[in-house]
Formats: C-alpha cells, sequence, structure tokens
C-alpha cells in the first residue's frame, strides 16, 4: 500500500520501522516541527523525524494539518492510507477525507477505555493489571472512531509507563501490519465503540505529580510508576524537593503515620501512609541526578520518625 505516516514521539518508531521494511511504500512522514529544548534552547528533531531522514523519507512539519496549503499537498500524493500513531494534533475532517481507503489510528488502550492524551499513564495510575492497544477507523473525535483489532498486554508490577510504553509500541507495530494485511484480502471488520463504556485518559499535569501521603502505599506506588518520566511523583524533605524514581510497598504498623519515616535502611526508606509503607528504594533529590536510596542517606542522613511533607516547608523568620 502507498502510506502516509503520522507520528512524532519513539513510541511510534517502531510501527514505522516495521511498514518500511514490509516493503509498504512510506510516500511520507509527517510529524511536528522541530521545537527548541533544553537549555541552550536548540531545536530538536522528533524520533520518527530522526528515523525517516536515515531512510531518505519525505517528511512534512506543518504546523496545522488542517493548514490549505498542506492538504493540497496531501491530496497530490495519492496514499492510500495514512496511519496515525502518537502525531500530536487532531485530524479534522478535511484531511480524513484524502487517503483512498481511510485514516488509521494506533491507539495504546483497549478502546473505548483510555480514550485520550495519556492512556498509558493513567491505566498505571489506576492499578490495572492489563492494557492494550487497538486499531481503529479514525473520525473526527477523540478516540472515538469504529475499533478495527485489539490486542491486550500486560501490565506487570513492576512495569512503569517507560518499560510498558516499550512493550505498547511493539505490539502496536504488530497489529498495524495485521491490520493493513487483513484489510488488503477483504477480511477486516469494523466494530463500533460503546460509548457508555468509555472513559478519558486526560492529559498530564505537572501538579498531579505531589505525594499525598494519606493516600495508602498501593496507589503511591501507581504514581511512582505511573508518572516516569514526567511529570514524576515527587514530596518535600524540609524546603528541598524529593522526585521518587523507583518504589515497592509492603505492610505498616498500626503506629505507623502517613509521611513519617517508619524505617530507614541500605535496601531503602519506609515511609507510612494510610495503609501499608511505601519504600523509596531510587531518587533525585532537587537540582541533583537520579540515585538509590543508600547513596543519598550517605550524604543526607534520614532518621526514623522524621516526616516529608506535600509541600515545601516554609524558613523560619530570622
Amino acid at each position: 500500500m502507498k502510506i502516509l505516516f503520522w507520528g512524532t514521539p519513539e513510541f511510534a518508531v517502531p510501527t514505522l520501522k516495521t511498514l518500511y521494511e514490509a516493503n509498504h511504500e512510506i510516500v511520507g512522514v509527517v510529524t511536528q516541527p522541530d521545537r527548541p529544548k533544553g537549555r541552550g534552547r536548540t531545536l530538536q528533531l522528533s524520533p520518527v523525524k530522526q528515523y525517516a531522514l536515515e531512510k531518505e523519507l519525505q517528511v512534512f512539519q506543518p504546523e496545522k494539518a488542517s493548514d490549505p496549503q498542506f492538504i493540497t499537498e496531501l491530496y497530490q500524493l495519492r496514499s492510500d492510507m495514512f496511519v496515525v500513531i502518537a502525531y500530536g494534533q487532531i485530524l479534522r475532517q478535511t484531511v480524513l477525507e484524502i487517503p483512498k481507503w481511510f485514516c488509521m489510528n494506533v491507539h495504546a488502550s483497549l478502546l473505548p477505555k483510555y480514550r485520550g492524551a495519556a492512556p498509558i499513564n493513567r491505566s498505571i495510575l489506576n492499578g490495572d493489571t492489563e492494557t492494550g492497544i487497538t486499531t481503529m477507523k479514525m473520525d473526527e473525535g477523540m478516540d472515538t472512531g469504529d475499533m478495527l483489532l485489539k490486542r491486550t498486554v500486560p501490565i506487570e508490577s513492576d512495569d512503569d509507563a517507560v518499560t510498558l510504553a516499550e512493550k505498547l509500541s511493539k505490539a502496536g507495530a504488530e497489529l498495524t501490519l495485521e491490520t493493513l494485511e487483513l484489510l488488503a484480502i477483504g477480511k477486516l471488520n469494523l466494530t463500533p465503540q460503546n460509548d457508555a463504556e468509555a472513559t478519558l485518559a486526560a492529559k498530564l499535569k505537572k501538579e498531579e505529580g505531589l505525594i499525598n501521603w494519606r493516600k495508602n502505599a498501593e496507589a503511591l506506588h501507581n504514581q511512582v510508576r505511573g508518572f516516569s518520566p514526567w511529570p514524576g511523583a515527587y514530596t518535600f524533605y524540609g524546603s528541598k524537593r524529593i522526585s521518587v524514581i523507583k518504589s515497592e510497598t509492603v505492610l505498616g504498623e498500626e503506629s505507623d503515620e502517613p509521611g513519617v519515616v517508619a524505617r530507614v535502611s541500605d535496601y531503602g526508606i519506609e515511609v507510612g501512609t494510610s495503609k501499608g509503607r511505601l519504600i523509596v528504594k531510587e531518587l533525585k533529590p532537587e537540582g541533583k541526578g537520579g540515585m538509590s536510596a543508600q547513596s543519598f542517606l550517605r550524604g543526607n542522613p534520614i532518621s526514623k520518625g522524621e516526616r516529608f511533607l506535600d509541600a515545601a516547608a516554609e524558613s523560619a523568620p530570622n
């Protein structure tokens, strides 16, 4: 098939790579414009663009996919199919009607569950034990189109958003290829979504990372996993912000208090919650890199009974 591929982050690269290596004709790649990043504000190419340039594929980077001039270019490509995965813009009907067949989206959830921007993170935050990939025929709604194929992917207890995304990106690439193969032989069926079962995976906000120690340990462990690497789960030790990178849970005792250190060992810092203890195994102090709890404790001795806070402690007045 003649495919125009739409995608931006690393998550989309395996699908593009799979389509390219399967000898589909990639007539072009649409990705977000280069953006300045880092302290030097240098322009950063998207991972999808980097791969496309390596393979000498034609790259398009419109500020708006609905721009009339860009739409004219899209018609000239005479694509059979648009394959869209984590592109970063909602495609309007003027774009969706262009390809010969239709626009196919590869979404990182088992639709209609977790429509929206952050399905991987939200599934971990909610303590789910499985998620998956859905290919669907796109419409103008937010992940509301008819479903094509689904594949379930288990969520392991030690998965975070990074490791789960790696599994889902691989599954998405395989399912995309399978979807196109069934379409080519006329055996692809459309299944409407049940809107009554739909849930929204809203975009992440930085403030969501703040740890509320009055929640139970399991919920906080899910927060650490689900917000890795961004926005990160964080707390305060005095006036210093501490990001929790890796954690575990363990049974607590009746005397435990939320946010209060219950035990300190080389394995980690055990902190009380409303139910159970959260073991802080890896953390990132403000202004420094990530490190094990053991390394942190060498320069920052913490004793049983000290408290982590949900806001920075105010400095004492002079």
